[in-house]
């Protein structure tokens, strides 16, 4: 169980931080952009990985040609290859009141807490591999979005904009125009959510049928999956402010069974999309739902 606060100015635990080097950034189905990354792309042209031999046309380098291939046929050939493209991944944060949530057990950590430095970690690794990444949120405040771009510079206006982040509010709905204008099909989506709002599911199995590549990482609370309490407790909605009083031991092996086949339930949803996803829970290491999704047993096809 990792115990580490981020003091780190990146959002980013020194212990995760060291963890990320052995994970990559990747998709289950190819990058289909130009560029040079470290990703396979379905363009042709002059990359680094071999991928076919094409007859010689007016205009193609003569740095291309096969010269061994021409002296055993007398004609010339192009070597193709595939060109490594980067790819974009877009964090898609829940800031919604309900990510606020924290464990008596550790007050100052809240599932947003989380969602920002997953949102982070995953940025690095972006950077690390060449890729591009950009950064929405949404909340009660309405939709917060800095476009995809790459680099240093990049990187440090998306952590600021996630150290600025506060939950509040609902979901915001109808409200989601600019997302679906700046996501493009053929990305990668990854959604940090605690996905308890059907709203927030229903735009993951939209942007995947839509050919986003989407990847949700559930965020739950320790609490949330023991049931630790005893005696009378005030159990509180933040979004809805709705509250129910009931005893601890009384509601907790109703709670927990329904909260088990809730959470089966969501990821049958999830499946049936062909959407990857992977519970969080904030007393785990922070680096374990990346791990699970990008660890080195991980990549395209997986």
């Amino acid at each position: 169980m990792s115990t580490s606060t981020p003091t780190h100015p990146d959002l980013i635990p020194a212990d995760a931080r060291a963890r990320l080097g052995t994970l990559r950034l990747a998709m289950r189905q190819p990058a289909a952009v130009q560029g040079y990354g470290v990703h396979h792309s379905r363009s042709r042209g002059a990359g680094l990985e071999f991928a076919q031999y094409r007859a010689y046309e007016p205009g193609d380098s003569l740095r291309q040609v096969d010269w061994k291939l021409y002296a055993r046929s007398d004609r010339f050939f192009v070597r193709e290859a595939e060109r490594d493209s980067p790819l974009t991944a877009w964090l898609l944060l829940d800031a919604s009141a309900s990510m606020a949530q924290c464990d008596a057990a550790r007050p100052g950590w809240s599932r947003l807490d989380a969602a920002k430095a997953l949102a982070a970690c995953t940025i690095e690794l972006a950077l690390r591999q060449g890729d591009r990444f950009g950064v929405i949120a949404a909340g009660g405040s309405g939709l917060h979005a800095l476009p995809a771009g790459g680099g240093a510079r990049h990187r440090d206006r998306c952590v600021l904009e996630l150290q600025r982040l506060l939950a509040s509010g609902a979901w915001p709905g109808q409200r989601l125009r600019p997302l679906w204008e700046g996501i493009h099909a053929g990305t990668l989506v990854i959604m940090l959510s605690d996905c308890f709002d059907d709203a927030v599911v229903a735009l993951a199995e939209r942007l995947a049928a839509a050919r986003r590549e989407v990847v949700v990482v559930q965020l739950l609370t320790a609490e949330e999956r023991d049931f630790p309490f005893r005696g009378g407790h005030r159990f509180r909605d933040p979004e809805t402010g709705d509250e129910v009083l009931g005893d601890g031991a009384a509601v907790r092996d109703g709670f927990i069974e329904r909260f088990t086949a809730a959470r089966a339930a969501l990821a049958r949803r999830f499946a049936a999309s062909g959407i990857r996803h992977v519970e969080h829970v904030l007393d785990q290491p922070l680096d374990a739902p990346l791990r699970a999704l990008f660890g080195a047993h991980r990549g395209a096809g997986a």
